[in-house]
């Protein structure tokens, strides 16, 4: 890699300096988090970029073998499901430019022992070995009445006891014999009820949430009324989802069998990804918009979901290789959870784009808001949306050097809560404007675009795409796909809301 494009993804720093959100006094469930009891104020001016992952395994993912009497619980492999010890994947995510990291293991019967008794002790040794990465202890729920979620806990001294508490009573493939009554939806409302109980609560991310739909629309075991339910239990717990999920690297595994079902991106075989997202971020106007339009703190983050790499016979790449959440934090653990929890995160595939700010202003000057924020203007304002965002230079870690073709405005009007919770579109999202080179200001690495909303008399909300293709709207992926030659990146909206 270019040194010119590493200095970018380690050292990222903000474009537009100091300016926070403006608070919301809407519905409780949609007003920002409040900081963490006991945690240091941070001074905006000071939040940099910093590139992560929050969806990385280890060999405490681990296989299982039968027990011979077909009675007593199986006996846990280590290494069976993911390969890598906890060092090896914070070495490589330090290597791919990751400035934080959060190791989620997942198992089956009795597995929160697993992670209380090993996985943890690994994780504070990996912690003294990796002083330059911020790495976060947590687990990939096996979701009751759905599928996978990152769990990812605030440092402190009560971290192990906290994950073991909620993983020993809320993983539906805890208990031996496998027990129905542990698998339902009412079963994740009770846990995401006691999770935001706790002292310092965690924070809550569904995995590749359409991974189980069989076609557009036609959802699996993940459902946009399940969706909605977990944001209403736990606001500030569970707050968004994988809009690109992990294991994009498949078409690039030379010792796979040539099966086409074995080489979709994100092993998304019955409904693809689009430009490598779930069609839950990537259609317009789909389920995102429509709880974006609800007014609703739902954000979208990408992953690795790394458990083997593509070298080694697996589907993955290495974290930090080729997916990026990108959070605006000071180098804290609690300012990272909170940048996560509170939106301040822009995702990328194939460092397309290293640094990207979003602010919106009324054009008379006054407040503004930042990705993940709130503005309030009078009604009929016109208000400008200022656009800066870093090209970084050199070739990525795929050896591709790509450039950002294309950059779209995105908006949509906020209505309120919908009365169908199965919703998933938002008939008023639409592209405000598309911007090209010739649409931008250009210096060097850095591009710069102003654009105003005139007469704004409806709440709104605005949100930025970016890719380096020339797809109007992002197309089903397709099986043998090669990953680094579509690449897209999403920023998290910015709400615009109308005085009296």
């Amino acid at each position: 890699m270019a040194p010119s494009r590493m200095a970018c993804l380690v050292f990222a720093a903000g474009l537009l300096g100091a300016g926070g959100a403006v608070a919301h006094e809407g519905p409780h469930r949609f007003d920002p988090p409040a900081p963490r009891a006991g945690a240091p104020k941070v001074d905006p001016a000071k939040r940099r970029w910093l590139a992560g992952d929050h969806h990385v395994h280890s060999w405490f993912s681990v296989g299982w073998t039968p027990a011979a009497d077909g009675k007593s619980p199986p006996a846990p492999v280590k290494a069976g499901d993911a390969s890598n010890p906890i060092p090896t994947n914070a070495t490589m995510g330090l290597k791919h430019g990751l400035s934080w990291m959060v190791s989620t293991d997942h198992g089956g019967p009795n597995h929160s022992k697993i992670n209380r008794d090993q996985a943890y002790p690994e994780l504070l040794r990996s912690r003294r070995q990796h002083p330059g990465l911020i790495h976060f202890f947590g687990m990939e729920l096996d979701v009751p009445g759905a599928e996978h979620a990152s769990v990812i806990l605030p440092r402190t001294s009560a971290e192990r006891d906290d994950l073991f508490g909620i993983e020993s009573r809320y993983s539906r493939r805890e208990p031996w014999p496998a027990d129905p009554a542990w698998n339902t939806e009412a079963r994740m409302t009770e846990a995401l009820t006691h999770m935001g109980s706790i002292a310092t609560p965690p924070v809550v991310i569904a995995n590749h949430p359409s991974r189980t739909a069989t076609a557009v629309g036609a959802y699996g075991v993940v459902s946009p009324g399940e969706l909605r339910n977990w944001n209403d239990a736990a606001p500030h717990v569970a707050v968004g989802m994988e809009g690109a999920p992990g294991h994009q690297a498949a078409s690039l595994n030379t010792r796979k069998a040539a099966d086409p079902d074995d080489t979709f991106r994100g092993s998304y075989r019955r409904a693809p990804t689009m430009g490598g997202f779930d069609q839950m971020t990537a259609r317009l106007g789909g389920f995102w918009d429509s709880m974006l339009g609800e007014g609703r703190n739902w954000w979208v983050t990408s992953t690795s979901d790394s458990h083997r790499h593509y070298t080694e016979g697996g589907n993955d790449f290495w974290p930090g290789e080729y997916s990026k959440t990108y959070v605006k934090a000071a180098r804290t653990y609690d300012d990272v959870l909170d940048g996560l929890r509170s939106g301040r995160v822009f995702v990328t595939l194939g460092d397309l784009v290293s640094e990207l700010d979003v602010t919106v202003q009324p054009a008379s000057g006054g407040a503004r808001a930042e990705i993940g924020g709130r503005l309030k203007v009078p009604r009929g304002s016109d208000v400008t949306v200022v656009i800066r965002l870093r090209d970084p230079a050199g070739a990525n870690f795929g050896g591709r050097s790509p450039d950002v073709r294309r950059v779209d405005l995105i908006r949509g009007d906020i209505t309120g809560p919908a009365p169908d919770r199965t919703v998933d579109s938002n008939p008023s999202t639409r592209v405000e404007a598309r911007f090209g080179p010739g649409q931008w200001a250009r210096d060097g690495e850095r591009i710069s675009i102003a654009y105003t909303l005139r007469n704004v008399t409806q709440s709104t909300y605005i949100r930025v795409r970016g890719t380096s293709g020339t797809e109007p709207e992002p197309e089903p992926d397709v099986a043998g796909e090669d990953p680094w030659a579509d690449l897209w990146f999403y920023a998290n909206p910015v709400f615009i809301e109308i005085e009296g």
